[in-house]
């Protein structure tokens, strides 16, 4: 159970004092009633105080001198100034100085009251939000990822025991969990992070074209290769490569996989020699890896291979307490990229954000934010509805550009088909090529590689 706040009430005049103490009984504050500013000062110095009611004018020590002795201690603290009418030019400097608030004698004990207890619950919000940067700024320089909610404190643990063991690693989770940065987080903190990290999408290419890409091609290996060129995972020897979206590459694809995987060689397309190389593979996937090997969709040989540790990412809904921090994460960078003077949303939009199941997880949440700076008037946030937010009442209510309204809706195609990169290229009527491109530029925009 948490101690009461504490709050110290000075005034020479010990009829005040007496009153102050008896109003105050009752409230979810305790009072200590001090005649003397010196003794009150002593007390602040050695104790645990929340906020300093004081009179301005006292025989031994002014108001304002005890302000700027306990300034000299705390820049925070509330402290709250008692003056009479033909003092408040005095008050006034006080504040300059750097009390919190005044009031003017005579003054109605339920006011005075009233006073204290807003000032308390703004500096409670103060503090709260200073620990909600500390956190953020812990989890980020640990992780670079944000969050404490204990689904993702035991992610961070996996990561932890696993980082400096070269182990393959299979990560799963629903599309906008953070299953790129679970995997960028295990690479960088391993003792080899100063070595290459590679990330190639399985979903976006087609067997041709990931085969080259991974593999590398020898000059003249077919039509168009003048020169010989080294693949991604030739490049990442000493790394680590993040293979995403792996449940949908083909099963020719899979066997060269499982080949390079279990010898650590590749040999270039159109060549002889192999190569030797020393990558470690994560890979990630939105579908479910067990069914796809029980349903003969995924090769169980690689499967086993690559499933040395496997953990899933949780949704968003399951680590709601970590909304409020990746929230001031997203303001904090999107008001810095588009020069917005934006602070925070109202406490009943962030309530709203608290109980929005959040389909497409942290991306989404993401969005959101993005947008409402975007479109902001003021420098807290107002959410009415978040469905029609989302939408904006539909992809091109705002009116924006060309590609911005291509952009928008390959992602509502995207999310339509919980990530499937296959799905959405047919359903756009663009191969898979085109739209990992397309993918990865708007990655560039948001700043998210």
């Amino acid at each position: 159970m948490h101690n009461p706040p504490v709050i110290l009430f000075v005034d020479d005049d010990p009829k005040a004092g007496e009153l102050m103490a008896r109003f105050t009984e009752e409230a979810e504050f305790e009072c200590r009633v001090y005649q003397e500013p010196l003794a009150a000062l002593e007390y602040f110095k050695q104790h645990p105080v929340q906020l300093i009611v004081s009179d301005l004018r006292m025989p031994d020590m002014s108001g304002t001198e005890l302000l700027q002795a306990v300034r000299e201690q705390d820049s925070h603290i509330p402290f709250i100034i008692i003056t009479g009418y033909a003092n408040v030019d005095n008050a006034i400097e006080a504040m300059r100085h750097g009390a919190t608030d005044f009031i003017k004698k005579p003054y109605d004990m339920d006011e005075l009251q009233l006073l204290i207890e807003r000032n308390l619950k703004l500096d409670a919000l103060r503090q709260e939000n200073q620990l909600l940067k500390r956190q953020l700024s812990d989890e980020r320089n640990r992780f670079g990822m944000v969050g404490h909610a204990d689904p993702i404190v035991e992610i961070y643990k996996i990561i932890s025991k696993i980082a400096d063991i070269r182990c393959n690693v299979v990560i799963e989770g629903e599309s906008g969990t953070g299953k790129e940065l679970a995997a960028r987080a295990i690479h960088y903190q391993s003792e080899y992070a100063d070595q290459p990290f590679v990330v190639i999408d399985c979903g976006a290419l087609t067997d041709t074209l990931l085969e080259n890409e991974l593999f590398g091609h020898e000059k003249g290996a077919f039509t168009g290769a003048h020169q010989s060129k080294r693949g991604l995972l030739e490049m990442a020897t000493g790394g680590t490569v993040f293979l995403d979206e792996i449940g949908n590459i083909t099963d020719a694809m899979q066997i060269k996989l499982m080949r390079a995987i279990q010898e650590q060689q590749i040999t270039r397309v159109g060549g002889l020699q192999p190569t030797p190389i020393d990558v470690r593979f994560i890979v990630a996937t939105n579908q479910d890896i067990d069914q796809l090997v029980s349903e003969g969709k995924f090769r169980h040989d690689l499967y086993h291979r690559l499933n040395v540790v496997k953990f899933r990412m949780p949704p968003l809904r399951q680590r709601r307490d970590d909304i409020p921090l990746l929230v001031r994460h997203f303001i904090d960078h999107y008001a810095k990229l588009y020069g917005r003077e934006v602070r925070e949303f109202d406490r009943e939009s962030m309530q709203k954000l608290m109980e929005h199941d959040w389909p497409g997880n942290v991306r989404e949440l993401q969005n959101l934010v993005e947008r409402t700076i975007a479109l902001a008037d003021s420098p807290v946030l107002h959410l009415d509805d978040i469905d029609s937010i989302r939408s904006g009442g539909g992809i091109d209510s705002d009116l924006p550009s060309l590609a911005e309204l291509e952009k928008r809706y390959i992602y509502k195609i995207l999310d339509r088909f919980n990530g499937s990169r296959d799905k959405t290229a047919e359903t756009l009527g663009i191969n898979k090529s085109t739209l990992w491109r397309k993918l990865q530029s708007y990655k560039q925009e948001d700043g998210s590689e």
